[in-house]
């Protein structure tokens, strides 16, 4: 769903980089409260993979692919406002180095990308976890529906943006029904590469997920025929890996998803560029500012095979995304004002 320059007119993608600013702003504000020591490693990671697995398209329909969004992995995982931001330095090492995404509609992208896949999922998310038994299966079940709805609101968000801007004169009827259609198809993707993510970092550190934070449940015991709660614990689970080992592993598997498997990854348009052809909306598409950078379109220029173009690239992006992130979660952390408290409890467990 990256947005090309040509696609939106000049004003309202003006607008949209002012509400993309202003978000993100309101995002650097928000994210001092989310952020800790213990936290902020893991938010630099979390934008890394998801430079990593939006790598991997994966078909969805005859001549059709899809891609990870992440607005909701990134909630779910370190926060809602740590999220929005984790999304936009992905889109903006995608729109600078890599060519993918206009320069011009960087404000739609993170707009569309970041904002409303990360509202949307997180609203979701918590409305389902109130209600749903508390523990790590109810966090998993409310990660993939977020997820899964969070896709098509990110459909309906471009196709309202395009009603307003849009530099072709189509049918949006015609867009809405087409985007909506294809991306619920490509939500299912989404929901299932986040519930598998959100749920194998619960299961060895459920204390570093903020969407797990005060969902403990507490042990019942049975006394006198009667089930009560049993004495709160006086010390926490203990971790089943450290800091460390989760962010080295992490890592490994996103170099390894971006460099190695990225290559087997489908090579069908995606959702956007399937629909714009068909309806005609990419008529006055640009060439992309940065389109001689040394790694437009994913590869390395003057490295002839593609195999190893492409991974050396993906291990690249990797790197300069987590490097990027890590730098901004450091500066917000350091920043985070005496006030600014983050929840201590974060225990998720099975009874």
């Amino acid at each position: 769903m990256h947005v090309p320059d040509g696609f939106i007119n000049a004003p309202v993608s003006a607008a949209a980089g002012v509400v993309a600013a202003g978000a993100i702003a309101v995002s650097l504000r928000g994210a001092r409260r989310e952020l800790d020591e213990r936290t902020a490693p893991l938010a630099g990671l979390v934008a890394a993979f998801i430079f990593a697995v939006q790598m991997l398209n994966f078909p969805v329909a005859a001549g059709t692919s899809g891609h990870l969004l992440g607005g909701a992995l990134a909630a779910i995982l370190v926060g809602p406002f740590t999220g929005v931001l984790c999304v936009s330095v992905v889109l903006l090492m995608q729109g600078i180095l890599f060519a993918d995404g206009g320069l011009t509609a960087l404000g739609v992208n993170i707009t569309d990308m970041a904002i409303v896949t990360t509202v949307v999922s997180y609203a979701v998310f918590r409305a389902l976890v109130k209600v749903l038994p508390r523990g790590r299966r109810a966090v998993t079940v409310a990660s993939f529906a977020a997820a899964l709805v969070s896709v098509p609101a990110a459909a309906v968000a471009f196709t309202l943006i395009y009603a307003l801007g849009g530099t072709t004169d189509v049918s949006i009827g015609k867009v809405a029904t087409a985007m909506i259609g294809v991306h619920v198809l490509i939500g299912l993707g989404e929901a299932a590469i986040t519930a598998l993510t959100v749920g194998a970092v619960i299961a060895v550190r459920p204390d570093l997920v903020h969407g797990a934070r005060g969902l403990q449940q507490r042990l019942k015991l049975r006394v006198n025929g009667e089930l009560v709660d049993a004495p709160a614990p006086t010390a926490p689970v203990a971790a089943r890996t450290s800091r460390r080992a989760l962010w080295i592993g992490g890592l490994v598997t996103s170099v390894v998803l971006a460099g190695f498997v990225s290559y087997y990854a489908s090579s069908s348009p995606d959702g956007l560029e399937k629909v714009a052809a068909d309806q005609g909306i990419d008529q006055k598409t640009k060439e992309h500012a940065a389109a001689d950078s040394p790694l437009a379109d994913y590869s390395v220029k003057d490295v002839a095979d593609a195999r190893l173009s492409g991974g050396l690239a993906g291990v690249i992006g990797v790197g300069v995304t987590v490097v990027a992130g890590s730098g901004v979660f450091w500066v917000v952390r350091r920043r985070r004002a005496p006030g600014d408290v983050t929840p201590s409890s974060t225990t998720v467990e099975n009874v």
